[in-house]
């Protein structure tokens, strides 16, 4: 049987941490100017993955 290879993309987006991965906020490339600063700072902020797609990321990470 092959080896399971680790999804490159996923492992460069998500990490785990002890209650799930962690990810990155989506929406701070460009457009910033309509989006007030308020918004812009909060979206620096690292979020948890959903549990819904927890199975998902542990599927393409499966040697974590």
């Amino acid at each position: 049987m092959p080896k399971m290879k680790t999804n490159r993309g996923a492992a460069k987006r998500f990490r785990q941490t002890a209650n799930g991965f962690k990810r990155a906020q989506s929406h701070k490339r460009h457009i910033l100017t309509k989006k007030n600063r308020k918004r812009v700072r909060n979206l620096n902020k690292n979020a948890m993955v959903c549990k819904s797609d927890v199975a998902a990321v542990k599927q393409m990470l499966p040697n974590l």
